[in-house]
């Protein structure tokens, strides 16, 4: 029997599953005469596929020609298209460079022992499934839907790693919104998170459907026995969404507390502000009345006067400085 064959580097492959191992295809050419036993399942994958290369496998296969529209086209939404002996799922991968989402297009063919995928853009790492698939007993005999689910599982893996760095982000934002208050590149900050998490909400949010759907489908592409998988899919979906809802939640109530101590910080400001002002305008008030240059001032001709002045202005002006500080307001 021969060996089973780790993924490579190679851009188009097919994988035969049998109850005995994987054996890996590197030319697709030769689809067309492979010969596959009835409980055997066929998994082709296409990296970045040429025009010609999709019609040439799906040729050797027998896809629908509506299928195959669906394969040459750029989807930007996740799409299930369900037939009577095939179905089509389209999602969105993502990936993070810089914390900052980057989303490709996977796209799945699911006949009878049958599985198609196609990366666009990003080619997701497929050798430890492979692996685990090749060694686990009876794989074949679960069918291409169960192939599937594991390419959706996969997806939402990845999701979850992007969301578990965007938490990290998320938290060390309200950190320094809380405890130094806002600043123009905080602002900036907390925008771009909240638009990137919209952005991975509404290529998240219609798989969970989709999977619903998969798992309450009476078709051929999947069976009753792997429907809960798809169910299982549908509700990881569902929670991703409602952590992105929590993150986005948890960003604005940082930026309303930000905010809020902002607001305080002002106040507090306003009123060192006015207390200070009433201090200083005892002593700019009294001198005011000095400065007049009356001729007649009895206080200029006493010896004790200008002292006296002095004492007044001191003592009035640490009075209110006492007050104002007992208030709080210093």
């Amino acid at each position: 029997m021969e060996p089973s064959v780790t993924p490579g580097s190679t851009k188009n492959a097919a994988y035969l599953y049998t109850q005995q191992g994987a054996y890996k295809h590197e030319d697709l050419d030769a689809l067309r005469t492979l010969s596959r036993a009835d409980g055997d399942v066929l998994w082709v994958m296409l990296s970045d596929p040429e025009l010609e290369d999709i019609q040439r496998v799906c040729a050797d296969l027998s896809i629908s020609e509506y299928v195959q529209q669906s394969m040459q086209e750029k989807h930007r939404r996740p799409k299930l298209i369900s037939l009577e002996q095939e179905g089509f799922v389209a999602v969105i991968t993502l990936e993070l460079k810089s914390k900052r989402p980057v989303f490709s297009e996977m796209q799945l063919v699911i006949g009878r022992n049958l599985l198609i995928t196609i990366c666009k853009g990003q080619d997701l790492p497929h050798e430890q499934l492979h692996e685990r698939l090749s060694s686990l007993t009876g794989a074949a005999l679960r069918g291409s839907d169960y192939l599937a689910f594991e390419w959706l599982d996969l997806v939402m893996d990845h999701y979850v790693q992007a969301l578990d760095v965007l938490e990290v982000a998320v938290e060390a934002m309200e950190q320094r919104l809380l405890l130094h208050g806002f600043q123009r590149s905080d602002v900036q900050g907390i925008y771009r998170l909240r638009r990137d998490l919209l952005r991975i909400e509404m290529v998240i949010a219609p798989l969970a459907e989709i999977c619903r759907r998969m798992a309450r489908l009476n078709s051929s592409f999947v069976e009753p026995s792997n429907q809960a998988y798809f169910a299982e899919v549908s509700d990881r979906a569902s929670r991703v969404t409602e952590l992105i809802h929590a993150l986005r939640d948890a960003l604005a109530f940082a930026f309303e507390g930000g905010q809020m101590l902002e607001q305080m910080k002002q106040t507090d400001t306003g009123r060192k502000l006015a207390a200070w002002a009433a201090i200083l305008a005892v002593p700019t008030a009294i001198a005011g009345i000095y400065g007049m240059n009356f001729k007649f001032m009895p206080e200029l001709e006493w010896t004790f006067g200008y002292p006296m002045v002095l004492t007044g202005m001191a003592s009035l002006c640490g009075f209110l400085y006492y007050r104002f500080k007992k208030a709080g307001w210093l």
